[in-house]
């Protein structure tokens, strides 16, 4: 862009600040109920029992179950239907599609940071308003030039009480000219590697571990609880001690999915992405690879190994165990 050229664009883009996303606060479609709160539950592998055990909610000082609070945004989602039908036009949309037509495709979600005032519980119903809160001035980062946009939603029940709050920020950003279309030396198409993995102050050490070929489990050393992915503290005991362990990488198929869109660089097709339990007690997130797709089964074992999925990145990939595909 020339320099009157991106004031120009500037110029229409800050007129979004301030801006509803929603001309109404959007209800969502299901009101909160035991059995979404359960499949949460048991994907995220927690298992407080003010969410699903009802006798022992009965007993509590609140008398009922609640809902967890990090589902908070789940319930007022449009759905698997975005995928196949597209995100309803609304005024982020419309944001976005300004960004795209600029040649600002990229999308990378960076942050949400939630607060949590008011517990939900079975029969509620919650209603989300959000407005396009915040738009950066442009960035120049590794993965382009861009905008950060950040969005503020406030979510309530049917009575009109505040349950929480959330911000989501997001990088909008003009994507580099990928080199895979570039011929190799060998005539052959090269082949773009896979997004290199954000290594932080709470799971370098894993990442670091992986790419000496090793799958390390982080253990509470308070009260012994085994939790991945990585984080700060045990969400049993609260405790900030922790160590590791090996994995054997023996597990089974917990749940699974074969990908198809959208098709992501560096990623062999056809692509199963499954959640794993491993034999240690804990759940991974890995590849199923080494079989047919229609063989791949729920509870079928798996062994794991660490290996070299393009030039950069080492990653556990499973392999069906003889005799456990259908």
């Amino acid at each position: 862009m020339t320099p009157e050229e991106k004031k120009a664009f500037e110029d229409e883009l800050y007129t979004y600040v301030g801006k509803a996303i929603y001309s109404a606060p959007r209800k969502g479609y299901d009101d909160v109920n035991t059995a979404m709160i359960r499949q949460w539950s048991e994907v995220m592998g927690d298992k407080n029992p003010a969410y699903n055990d009802s006798e022992w909610a009965a007993k509590s000082q609140r008398g009922h179950t609640i809902a967890p609070p990090a589902m908070m945004y789940a319930w007022t989602q449009e759905g698997y239907k975005v995928a196949s039908e597209g995100r309803p036009a609304d005024g982020q949309v419309e944001m976005v599609q300004f960004f795209d037509r600029h040649g600002f495709s990229g999308s990378l979600g960076t942050n949400v940071d939630q607060e949590y005032f008011v517990e939900a519980k079975p029969g509620d119903s919650i209603f989300e308003e959000s407005i396009i809160d915040s738009i950066s001035e442009q960035k120049s980062t590794a993965r382009g030039i861009g905008y950060f946009f950040e969005t503020y939603a406030k979510f309530t029940n049917q009575d009109g009480v505040l349950i929480g709050t959330q911000r989501f920020r997001v990088f909008k950003f003009i994507p580099p000219v990928e080199a895979a279309t570039a011929p190799a030396q060998d005539g052959a198409l090269e082949v773009p590697t896979r997004a290199v993995s954000p290594r932080g102050q709470d799971n370098k050490w894993w990442w670091d571990a992986c790419d000496e070929g090793k799958i390390l489990i982080q253990r509470c050393q308070n009260c012994q609880t085994l939790r991945h992915p990585p984080r700060p503290m045990c969400g049993e005991c609260q405790s900030t001690e922790w160590d590791s362990i090996e994995s054997t990488l023996d597990g089974e198929v917990y749940s699974f999915v074969e990908m198809h869109h959208p098709k992501f660089p560096g990623y062999q097709y056809p692509l199963v992405v499954a959640v794993i339990d491993l034999a240690e007690g804990t759940r991974i997130i890995a590849n199923v690879v080494g079989c047919e797709v229609k063989d791949i089964h729920i509870g079928m074992k798996i062994k794991g190994k660490v290996e070299q999925v393009d030039p950069k990145t080492m990653l556990p990939q499973f392999y069906p165990v003889a005799g456990s595909a259908a």
